[in-house]
């Protein structure tokens, strides 16, 4: 079972380096992807500015160090929807059943906070990733307008 806790300004520096260092090993350290974000390096307040449509949980190991997270925001693309956002976790976290843990996080809270859908984008080279999300009952759609990171090739969403 995972432990978790909401964001905290403490937490922006390791958050940003797990997400760089992910990004980096999937060759997505590049112009249109999150890695370039100035909101990077200060997450807890972005999330932390309206906590009724933004919310970040940072995941926790055994020893209660950060071992990654991940973030829902609401999504003006799409009628009640929230997005999901920023799952990473460190290479030593990964495979443990922790990335499925976090999404249901998200969508218990994006149902208790109201959004009947939960969209998410990514990229090809995630490939872990685009099997969890399937697995767990997100289908593929078109590339919304409002897409923000142009980098991002696959967009899936989720009816709660």
């Amino acid at each position: 079972m995972l432990n978790y806790r909401k964001i905290e300004v403490g937490d922006d520096a390791r958050l940003a380096e797990i997400i760089r260092a992910n990004l980096e090993k999937y060759h997505l350290n590049i112009p249109e992807t999150v890695y370039f974000d100035p909101e990077l390096n200060h997450l807890s307040k972005y999330y932390g500015s309206d906590p009724q449509k933004r919310v970040y949980y940072i995941a926790l190991g055994e020893n209660g160090e950060m071992i990654g997270g991940v973030g829902a925001a609401e999504f003006s693309g799409i009628p009640d929807c929230a997005e999901l956002q920023k799952l990473y976790l460190t290479d030593s976290a990964k495979g443990k059943g922790y990335g499925k843990e976090l999404v249901r996080l998200v969508e218990n809270w994006a149902r208790a906070a109201g959004y009947r859908n939960l969209y998410l984008e990514t990229h090809t080279n995630l490939e872990t990733a685009l099997k969890l999300y399937e697995k767990m009952g997100f289908r593929r759609i078109e590339r919304p307008s409002s897409v923000v990171h142009g980098t991002m090739d696959h967009f899936y969403l989720k009816e709660l």
